[in-house]
């Protein structure tokens, strides 16, 4: 273990040598020391990066040498504090330490210096995020314990989930109001909603992420926004409206089946819908296609009706 963090602390001893080396200030080197912020935000950046790597896959590592190493580098510079934060639950995260991790998030929550940045506001929304998620996650623990459980001590719990709730639903709601692709977020803000049967706040959640230009495109926006109009039994014309968009983002999406199927049931045609804007250029290769299927497996097909809808081509 001794070793282990003399190979740490010395890139410690190279930072400091580093910044404090006469050549920062000599002749010829008047561009390092006009950006000796700079040089001094990437060495931190690099003792950081290198840290972790070491820390991460040495043989004889553990997660105390991780947190002693974290804490030092989170005390190393105040620009840099947050996003350390984040980096250092996600490795708590991965080994288990979920409790560890919330404590470390709700530490960092409420961290303040100074004015704050662009760059440290975005990580801070993060944080809260991430601290959604573990709210989430304990919520979803007292839900499976209440209907385990009856008597008051369900009743106990069930005020506890409430909490767990109200804490998770705010952080939730708010990251996802921030254009980004939020798939965990918005399907746990999702799945909440729905306990508490507050379906129009779903559909508009939904809705907002899969159809507002602001956010990027996102196929999943549109399959969870189907799944969740699939479980409210909205109509045929309705569910494919919002396939139809994501057939033609991804053609190729498994669940595009529902939309096929829903096609043939409703009497189009089926390879016009096939044929999308980006491969109207190869109907000469759909040609090709219909003959040999019509070839080898004519009689099939004149059953099933596929290849009469396909006389456009």
């Amino acid at each position: 273990m001794q070793l282990l963090m003399v190979e740490v602390t010395q890139l410690f001893q190279f930072s400091h040598a580093s910044l404090k080396s006469p050549y920062s200030v000599s002749e010829g080197h008047e561009l390092l020391a006009l950006n000796g912020r700079i040089c001094y935000q990437s060495i931190r950046q690099v003792i950081w990066r290198i840290g972790t790597e070491i820390l991460c896959h040495h043989s004889k590592s553990s997660i105390e040498e991780f947190n002693y190493f974290a804490e030092r580098m989170k005390n190393l510079g105040v620009k840099k504090y947050l996003g350390v934060c984040l980096e250092h639950v996600f490795h708590l995260l991965c080994n288990g330490l979920i409790d560890d991790a919330y404590q470390n998030l709700s530490l960092a929550e409420g961290w303040r210096y100074g004015e704050q940045t662009i760059a440290q506001d975005k990580e801070l929304k993060l944080i809260q995020a991430y601290k959604g998620l573990l709210d989430y996650y304990n919520w979803a623990k007292k839900r499976k314990a209440v209907l385990e459980l009856d008597g008051d001590f369900a009743d106990s719990v069930e005020q506890e989930m409430h909490s767990f709730f109200r804490q998770a639903a705010v952080n939730l709601k708010e990251i996802i109001k921030i254009p980004g692709v939020w798939d965990p977020f918005v399907k746990c803000y999702v799945d909440l909603l729905e306990f508490y049967e507050d379906y129009d706040e779903v559909r508009q959640v939904l809705s907002e992420y899969a159809y507002n230009p602001k956010f990027p495109p996102n196929p999943n926006a549109h399959v969870y926004y189907y799944q969740f109009l699939k479980r409210r039994g909205e109509s045929k014309k309705t569910l494919m409206s919002v396939l139809k968009i994501l057939h033609g983002i991804v053609p190729s999406h498994e669940i595009n089946v529902d939309y096929n199927a829903m096609l043939q049931k409703s009497n189009c045609k089926y390879f016009r819908y096939v044929s999308h804007e980006g491969c109207k250029a190869k109907k000469e290769k759909f040609r090709t296609m219909k003959k040999f299927v019509k070839k080898h497996s004519s009689t099939h097909l004149r059953a099933s009706g596929v290849l009469d809808s396909c006389t456009h081509l």
